[in-house]
């Protein structure tokens, strides 16, 4: 028997609606704002009372970026450091994983401890002492001080969100491995790595985005122009006289996009791997 909808339900249902159109909003505008401004004059931004839409639809901005070397330096270096970042971190990740999940040796526990009370500690605090050691290793604005340390910060999660997917795979695999006489190493890329594809998936969008997004220690372990980021390369368009919306904005904009078009690609892969293990 179908149940009767009372009034109460009925706006119970609308409020949610409500709330969840107003979320969506909250959400979305921002996006929408960046977008909008970005085909925007600079005078046209400044203007009082803001214009929703562009009066003058203009790619000046757009074509400032992509016309300008210094700046396509800075989405060439955010995709180099952030590529490399994510290979070595997968890689190294899927080995530790891989111990971890399937191997008993001295000190499994406290090193597992060790890796998960890396999380709790704040990257801020850490500003400093990575600062001088990598003044003190002659590699500050170079490509190695920001892989290293990117790489500190990546790993641990990395490891853990690895661990956890290899846990829900069956050890039948590898012992089917042995039966046949292949080797741990066999096991590994033969059979647990071709079907870990979500996991790795999801691994590899999480770092990249992190990499990608990341500003404090690209800002502090570089000063040379040709060896920023993205992020900041934004944050250099805010000048001494001048803030250039129209170009903070297409930037913005053009360092959205890849990250977005990837992880509509993956997100089958990266959800599935995100929530594997999740109940075991």
């Amino acid at each position: 028997m179908r149940k009767r909808h009372t009034p109460k339900d009925r706006l119970i249902t609308v409020a949610l609606h409500v709330a969840l159109a107003a979320g969506l909003f909250f959400a979305a505008f921002p996006i929408y704002w960046m977008l909008s401004s970005s085909f925007k004059s600079n005078t046209e931004i400044f203007a009082l009372p803001p214009t929703i839409l562009p009066k003058a639809f203009t790619l000046e901005a757009y074509a400032a970026i992509l016309g300008d070397p210094v700046k396509l330096r800075f989405f060439f270096n955010s995709y180099f450091v952030a590529g490399v970042v994510t290979v070595l971190t997968v890689l190294i990740a899927l080995l530790a994983a891989y111990g971890f999940s399937r191997f008993n040796f001295r000190g499994k526990g406290s090193l597992n401890t060790l890796i998960i009370s890396t999380q709790t500690i704040p990257p801020i605090t850490l500003l400093i002492p990575f600062f001088g050691l990598v003044v003190s290793y002659g590699i500050f604005d170079t490509y190695v001080a920001l892989i290293l340390t990117y790489l500190v910060f990546t790993l641990p999660y990395a490891i853990l969100l690895m661990t956890g997917y290899l846990n829900t795979l069956p050890r039948d695999l590898d012992e089917a491995v042995a039966v046949d006489g292949g080797t741990s190493w066999t096991a590994l890329w033969r059979v647990i790595v071709p079907i870990s594809l979500p996991g790795i998936v999801a691994t590899s969008v999480y770092t990249f985005l992190l990499c990608w997004n990341e500003f404090l220690f690209a800002l502090t372990l570089t000063k040379s122009t040709s060896m920023r980021t993205v992020p900041i390369g934004i944050q250099l368009l805010m000048g001494q006289h001048a803030f250039e919306w129209n170009q903070m904005m297409a930037m913005s904009v053009l360092g959205s996009l890849p990250l977005l078009l990837i992880y509509l690609v993956a997100q089958r892969f990266f959800l599935a791997g995100m929530t594997a293990g999740s109940v075991k």
